[in-house]
């Protein structure tokens, strides 16, 4: 990420819309901004391979022969609508896999969506890639998640609808056609 860039650009946005970029308060605003940046689109610094990599630590799971779906609910997690650059807040993330030999570490499922969600996009394809990722560090094709937030572009500016909330459902392998396991992340 090139800060210096993203600082300059910070300072033109500043004067653009009539502020004095060199006031007390907003002296500082451009490095603020750029720091901001480089931590909340972490994410865009990595593929969804390079993501599941990094988070793909697994357990076997040896003689318990685990295959019932593993659900995690109500992570939590915010990102950012590639149109408007606004918000996407009060997300909350389900998801559920079945094991295909081996688990992930429960942390290792928060940490994922984290990840992913720090970037510029669509909620639907934050879903999207998180399934991905999970498929891919877990070593299974059945995985669904389902997300539910609230978009500043609807909340705060255009309809200004303040009570909308999005949700997106993907799923992958039994997850598509299983209706139990649909229920299992709502």
């Amino acid at each position: 990420m090139d800060k210096e860039k993203i600082m300059f650009h910070i300072k033109g946005l500043l004067e653009a819309i009539g502020e004095d970029p060199e006031r007390e308060g907003l002296i500082d605003t451009p490095a603020r901004v750029a720091n901001m940046l480089e931590e909340t689109l972490e994410g865009t610094a990595y593929t969804n391979h390079e993501i599941a990599e990094m988070f793909g630590k697994t357990f076997s799971t040896g003689d318990i022969g685990a295959d019932e779906a593993i659900i995690m609910k109500d992570i939590t997690v915010f990102s950012y609508c590639e149109h408007h650059l606004a918000l996407m807040y009060d997300m909350t993330v389900n998801v559920g896999y079945i094991p295909h030999g081996k688990v992930l570490g429960l942390s290792k499922i928060a940490r994922i969506c984290e990840m992913a969600a720090k970037r510029l996009q669509l909620q639907e394809k934050l879903g999207r890639d998180i399934a991905e990722i999970i498929s891919e560090a877990a070593g299974t094709p059945d995985v669904g998640v389902k997300i539910s937030g609230c978009h500043s572009c609807m909340t705060a500016r255009g309809i200004k609808n303040a009570s909308s909330h999005t949700e997106t459902r993907t799923y992958l392998g039994k997850f598509k056609t299983d209706s139990d396991l649909k229920k299992l992340i709502d």
